[in-house]
């Protein structure tokens, strides 16, 4: 066997599109058209609006209604443009939340880990709060009634107005968040049906929550049988922002406040190239024009002024769309069954069990798997790397920070199918089969040699 240091390293850690699907050439082409109309470089080279480059609000606008079909048109207005999900994220948090007024964060377990940070950095240390996965995606009668223990709390101690952040027109501060990736989840692979998701949007409304929603995989999907093809050009599921715009009223109902209880953040990062820097918000007007007025934005204007006049371009010319469709969707799909295929053959005869099995559409980058007792990810991951120069994603590191469940994710594996190429994905699921065929082995061994000292076993080996 060729020792770790020889064998070339497969990352299926890294949560990245592959180079090979960077739209390099199609994107100058963007840039060269919105560069040489004078009329356009001049206002994208220039401080834009607050609420962000309108050519690019109203494509956004079109198309997410193209896409994701809601029952009322999105407009412009309810969109603002940002430096991406995780720049957006802290933004949000900025000007809808108080760090002692907001209860508490509430994050989908096993979570985006990376978020946890972000809402650190805004003064929730330590009250992060993890909810578990059900089969829907979310246990909403756990968050429910830890969500109301919260409350409870909060109310005994007189917590009933923000105390840091000084009343400003146009916004509101939410007194609890919930974060969730309901669609081909990160780090699980989930979908969110509609039932659970307009359980949340109940949820949040009695509670005066946001739910944050990283909407970054949605059209990245495919289905699950090869014979039906890859292309998919409609949203599996509604957005919780689509719900909470007509669910018992709408989120614009009479006696509401006119904020909604929900945000979808979305991001050119996973469908054309993270470098961009550049993403949306959704919610209701009242939120988006909010969201705008935080101080680094209104300081120094709406974020990347000039990749988002590259983008309106390519939203307009259709190549956006092209690009999903013809490149990654069918280049996914590919790596997705390949993997697949490698799994069934080499992992599941194992003892390894995969989440929502039987679904009729995936997506996303990423597949999230069970080990077989009693085997842990961390160890596996250790063993790995040392004896096969593959890098996996053990399940705790996917646990919210300082989070009582974390002993939950301790089998669990994250694996990429994004970032590698094609051909070394099936060579990445054989190196981790022979891992855990060996520490499988070794617990045996280690159970025969109980049995045997224990005089279970004879020296015949007759039992």
């Amino acid at each position: 066997m060729a020792s770790a240091s020889k064998r070339p390293l497969i990352n299926l850690l890294k949560g990245w599109p592959s180079k090979s699907l960077l739209p390099a050439s199609t994107l100058q082409d963007a840039a060269n058209a919105s560069l040489s109309d004078p009329s356009i470089a001049e206002s994208a080279l220039l401080y834009g609006l607050d609420e962000g480059y309108p050519p690019l609000r109203e494509a956004l606008a079109s198309w997410l209604t193209w896409f994701y079909k809601p029952k009322h048109t999105i407009s412009a207005q309810h969109l603002s443009t940002t430096g991406g999900a995780s720049q957006n994220l802290a933004c949000i948090l900025q000007v809808y939340t108080d760090p002692i007024y907001t209860r508490n964060i509430w994050m989908v377990s096993p979570t985006y880990f990376m978020a946890c940070t972000i809402f650190e950095d805004s003064g929730f240390h330590g009250r992060l709060r993890s909810v578990p996965e059900d089969q829907g995606g979310i246990n909403l009668h756990y968050l429910r009634e830890h969500m109301s223990r919260s409350e409870n709390a909060a109310q005994k101690k007189g917590n009933i107005k923000p105390e840091l952040k000084p009343p400003r027109a146009g916004t509101k501060i939410y007194r609890h968040i919930i974060y969730a990736v309901p669609t081909f989840s990160n780090p699980s692979s989930k979908t969110m049906p509609r039932g659970h998701r307009e359980g949340l949007v109940r949820l949040a409304r009695e509670f005066d929550a946001l739910v944050i929603t990283d909407d970054v995989y949605d059209q990245l999907q495919w289905y699950s049988d090869k014979e039906e093809g890859t292309a998919i050009s409609t949203a599996v599921e509604p957005r919780i922002c689509d719900i909470d715009k007509y669910l018992d009223g709408g989120a614009e109902r009479a006696g509401a406040d006119g904020f909604g209880n929900s945000c979808s953040n979305g991001s050119f990062s996973k469908i054309v190239a993270p470098g961009c820097r550049t993403g949306w918000a959704e919610g209701t007007i009242k939120f988006a024009y909010g969201l705008s007025q935080c101080g680094s934005t209104k300081s120094g204007g709406a974020p990347s002024q000039l990749v988002a006049a590259f983008l309106a371009d390519y939203i307009k010319t259709g190549t956006l769309q092209s690009h999903i469709t013809k490149t990654l969707q069918p280049a996914y799909a590919r790596r997705y069954r390949l993997m697949m295929d490698a799994i069934q053959e080499i992992l599941v005869p194992l003892g390894v069990k995969l989440p929502q099995p039987d679904r009729s559409i995936i997506g996303g980058y990423f597949l999230w798997m069970e080990l077989p007792a009693p085997l842990l990810a961390s160890e596996v991951a250790a063993r790995a790397k040392e004896t096969q120069n593959l890098i996996i994603g053990p399940g705790p590191i996917f646990a919210v920070h300082g989070n009582e469940r974390k002993e939950e994710l301790a089998r669990a594996v994250r694996l990429s199918f994004s970032w590698e190429s094609e051909d070394v994905l099936q060579t990445g699921i054989g190196r981790l089969g022979a891992v855990v065929k060996e520490m499988l082995g070794e617990v045996l061994d280690g159970q025969g040699s109980d049995e045997k000292q224990s005089g279970l076993v004879d020296d015949s080996g007759n039992g």
